[in-house]
C-alpha cells in the first residue's frame, strides 16, 4: 500500500551545502480522513560507508573527524569515530566506496561485499546509505589516508573486541559505524 498524498507546497528554503525544502501535503488516513502536514525535508544526496576489517589481525580500520552537528548538539570537542563514509555525488555505490576507502583510510581495497541500504533519518533527511565491508591487509596500503583537501582523518585501527567495547562506552556514536560493528559481530566476519 503507497500512501495517498496531496503536495500542496514545495518550497526551497536554502540551497547552501545542500537543499532544504519546506513541503505542505495531506496525506490520507485509512478511515480516508485527510490531515495536513508541514515537514522541513534535508536532501544532501545519497552516501555509502564501509567497514574494513582484518580477520588475520582482529582489527578493523575506522576514522575520526571533526563533525559540526555533534559539536553544536554538545560533543565538547566535535570529534567522531566513524566508518569510512562519503556521498555519492555521480559514482555507483560501489566506486564511491572505494574512492573514499583510499582517501580517508589510505586501503586500497579488492572485493567489496554490498549488506544493505538504510534510510538513517527518514524523519526528515532524503539520503539512503548504502553499506559494504571488505578485507583489508598491509598489502593493500596505497598512502596516509587522512581525507582530502578540506579534511582532515585520523585513521584508527582498533581491535575488533575493542571498536565493540568503544559502542558500549560511548567512545563511538557514530551510527554507521555501531550498525557495521554489529554486523560484523552477528555475522561472524572476523571469526
Amino acid at each position: 500500500m503507497s500512501a495517498n498524498i496531496e503536495v500542496i507546497k514545495n518550497e526551497l528554503l536554502s540551497d547552501n551545502w545542500f537543499m532544504l525544502r519546506n513541503y505542505t501535503y495531506d496525506i490520507a488516513k485509512k478511515d480516508g480522513t485527510k490531515v495536513r502536514h508541514k515537514r522541513e525535508v534535508y536532501d544532501r544526496g545519497n552516501g555509502a560507508t564501509i567497514l574494513l576489517y582484518n580477520r588475520k589481525k582482529q582489527t578493523v580500520l575506522l576514522v575520526k573527524q571533526f563533525r559540526i552537528p555533534t559539536y553544536v548538539n554538545g560533543n565538547v570537542n566535535g570529534m567522531l569515530i566513524e566508518t569510512c563514509a562519503g556521498l555519492l555525488d555521480n559514482d555507483s555505490p560501489e566506486d564511491c566506496i572505494r574512492k573514499e576507502a583510499i582517501e580517508e583510510t589510505g586501503y586500497q581495497v579488492g572485493d567489496v561485499e554490498k549488506l544493505f541500504e538504510l534510510y538513517m533519518s527518514p524523519g526528515g533527511v532524503t539520503e539512503v546509505i548504502h553499506f559494504f565491508a571488505a578485507e583489508y591487509d598491509e598489502q593493500s596500503r596505497a598512502n596516509d589516508g587522512g581525507g582530502v583537501e578540506d579534511e582532515d582523518i585520523e585513521v584508527l585501527e582498533v581491535p575488533f573486541e575493542r571498536a565493540l567495547a568503544m559502542i558500549k562506552s560511548g567512545e563511538i556514536k557514530d551510527g554507521k559505524a555501531v550498525i557495521l560493528l554489529q554486523y560484523a559481530q552477528l555475522n561472524g566476519l572476523l571469526g
